[in-house]
């Protein structure tokens, strides 16, 4: 698919001809829609080429009908004036937050603002000085759960027009968790940080489970789908912190927390798992990468 470097490649005579006639693999399709987005030569081949075939004769059809209603009841021009200046493209703002998708620009933003507050209110208003323990046990799955509502037909009303573009699949749900990463991570972190330690771990503790957790998730979503991936990640970590406190004397859950968490979250030993699994998620998702376009049009 290449003539030249890397940085500079143009598609062949026969990429291009494939593409024309159909025969052409959907992802070598999108992967060439997307750089035809920037090269003009490539884009007058591919015009060409899909021009001189049954498909094209069909489009100069609709074009010519198109055009033809345009004259019969032209458009309304808008009058440029020193008053009225051009009408302005949408703001960079308003893309970040289409392509970061429906958990950033929804309710998970508000429910993460919830759990941190919650976890103030409890450690200072509440008197309650296991709050920094409560609040390490539920940072994890946080991040898993704005991944399982950001990405999918259930939470994305455009995402069938999301799934028809070149920057579908693995590609828009990478941008998608790191914008959950990126707004729930330092804001539970800070929140760690004010309450009182009273025997849990260090409030940055969480950080690289969370990670782990996450791209695990994105991991597993790539065989049985978003949100019973999310599900079984949350609930398993969930299950194996909270488990050993059911049978805790209700004076003592706090502390059983605690060094419940610790197992789980301390040690030079424990955060080398947790690294080891987010390395080899990260690996599967590199070779799982083509399911997502799949995941993307189930």
């Amino acid at each position: 698919m290449s003539n030249g470097n890397a940085r500079n490649w143009h598609a062949s005579d026969g990429l291009v001809a494939r593409y024309a006639d159909g025969s052409l693999p959907e992802p070598d399709a999108w992967s060439l829609e997307k750089h035809v987005e920037g090269c003009a030569g490539c884009a007058a081949r591919v015009s060409r080429a899909v021009h001189g075939t049954a498909a094209g004769a069909v489009l100069a059809q609709v074009r010519e009908s198109v055009l033809a209603a345009a004259v019969l009841k032209p458009a309304p021009v808008r009058q440029v004036t020193p008053e009225a200046p051009p009408a302005p493209a949408p703001p960079r703002l308003a893309r970040l937050l289409w392509a970061v998708g429906p958990a950033v620009r929804g309710a998970w933003l508000p429910a993460v603002l919830l759990v941190a507050v919650g976890a103030m209110a409890l450690g200072y208003g509440g008197g309650f000085p296991d709050a920094r323990a409560l609040l390490l046990a539920v940072a994890p799955v946080v991040p898993v759960a704005g991944v399982a509502l950001s990405y999918g037909p259930h939470a994305d009303p455009l995402y069938e027009v999301v799934a028809a573009t070149p920057a579908g699949g693995l590609r828009l749900a990478l941008t998608r968790t790191a914008a959950v990463l990126g707004v729930s991570l330092p804001l539970l972190t800070v929140a760690g940080l004010l309450l009182p330690a009273s025997g849990a771990p260090a409030a940055a503790a969480w950080l690289l489970p969370g990670l782990a957790l996450t791209l695990g998730s994105l991991a597993l979503a790539s065989f049985v789908g978003c949100r019973t991936a999310s599900g079984v990640t949350a609930g398993g970590w969930l299950c194996a912190v909270l488990a050993p406190v059911s049978a805790a004397p209700a004076d003592g859950a706090g502390a059983r927390l605690a060094e419940q968490l610790s197992r789980c979250l301390d040690g030079t030993g424990t955060q080398g798992a947790w690294a080891a699994a987010a390395v080899l998620s990260t690996a599967l998702l590199v070779v799982r990468r083509p399911a997502y376009d799949r995941l993307m049009h189930s």
